[in-house]
């Protein structure tokens, strides 16, 4: 299929456009580049640069690719941020993908798959989190992806669009030949803060919290590859042939890790020492969020590769150690 990548040049997205070349598919990358990097993508990608909320320059991509399916990676995803300037991103992250699926019905594309979280979910009554659980956020971000997947719901009753939106947990690690990998400024993830430490990049890591109800007293979350999301989004493609669903999916591997797990990893692939202080926490950090896969597994065959998280750290330490400056654009 022809597949415009909307966010292709970020983290997940490029990561993504590699798995649609491996499975055989033609995508074209649609990005801004105020979070993405060119150099993410191979120069056989064709490549546009603007926004998802232009109906003129997404019309014309649409029509002129002969696009079959759009898969959307460009929301802004800083939840500290999203309490600060809340308009930001429910102008990104909502209004944004309005205008685009608009323009997808106005030029006849009815196949979409969206990048959602499981912090629609918010603080979780029980665990692992299954995909019919509650969801109420506690914060903008949250909030922002869990009223797109209400408006998909709307717009496949209302017009047959047919999409499935994918609840990530923690993505990680990097491609497994260090070609590219996670570069985002400022970084707020886990494992690449652990390893600008242990390199003396970046200042100590800060552990927010050191009292929280798990066996080693930080908190438990549930990390996977950002290739192995790439492949569930992929597998669900042959599922868009109705005429108006909304499917949606959880994606970890469903064994979560601490903190201090985290570090010990980081410390034990590089060789280095992650010097950590201990900082308060931050309001609303659940004390644990893993997931429950089996739909994606079944549904979709879904596989994971990476089930232990020291190989997931293994191929981030790979493109960190030999890309200390990321993509340099």
């Amino acid at each position: 299929m022809n597949v415009l990548v909307i966010g292709g040049a970020g983290y997940i997205g490029s990561h993504c456009v590699r798995q649609l070349i491996e499975a055989g598919h033609n995508p074209v990358v649609l990005d801004n580049l105020v979070y993405g990097h060119k150099g993410a993508l191979l120069p056989s990608v064709k490549f546009y640069c603007g926004n998802l909320d232009d109906p003129v320059l997404v019309g014309k991509i649409l029509d002129d690719e002969k696009i079959d399916l759009v898969m959307h990676f460009a929301a802004y995803i800083n939840v500290g941020e999203s309490v600060r300037d809340p308009i930001k991103y429910y102008r990104n992250n909502v209004c944004g993908v309005v205008s685009l699926v608009e323009t997808m019905l106005n030029h006849g594309v009815k196949k979409f798959v969206f990048s959602s979280t499981c912090a629609t979910f918010g603080i979780p009554a029980k665990l692992p989190l299954v995909e019919d659980m509650p969801q109420h956020p506690i914060n903008p971000y949250g909030q922002t992806k869990l009223d797109v997947e209400n408006f998909l719901k709307n717009c496949a009753r209302a017009y047959g669009l047919n999409s499935v939106a994918f609840r990530y947990f923690n993505a990680s690690g990097a491609a497994e030949d260090g070609s590219i990998g996670e570069d985002h400024k400022p970084e707020t993830h886990l494992i690449p803060l652990a390893i600008f430490a242990a390199m003396g990049k970046g200042p100590s890591l800060k552990i927010f919290g050191e009292d929280y109800k798990t066996p080693d007293g930080t908190c438990l979350r549930d990390y996977v590859h950002v290739d192995d999301l790439s492949r569930a989004h992929i597998a669900a493609f042959d599922k868009l042939n109705g005429d108006g669903m909304f499917l949606h999916y959880n994606l970890g591997t469903g064994t979560p890790n601490s903190v201090l797990e985290i570090i010990k990893g980081v410390e034990d692939v590089s060789g280095l020492k992650v010097p950590y202080e201990i900082a308060p926490r931050r309001p609303g950090d659940p004390d644990a969020l893993f997931a429950d896969s089996t739909k994606a597994k079944t549904e979709l065959a879904w596989k994971i590769k990476y089930t232990n998280v020291r190989d997931i750290i293994a191929t981030a330490w790979k493109w960190h150690k030999n890309n200390p400056e990321g993509f340099k654009d």
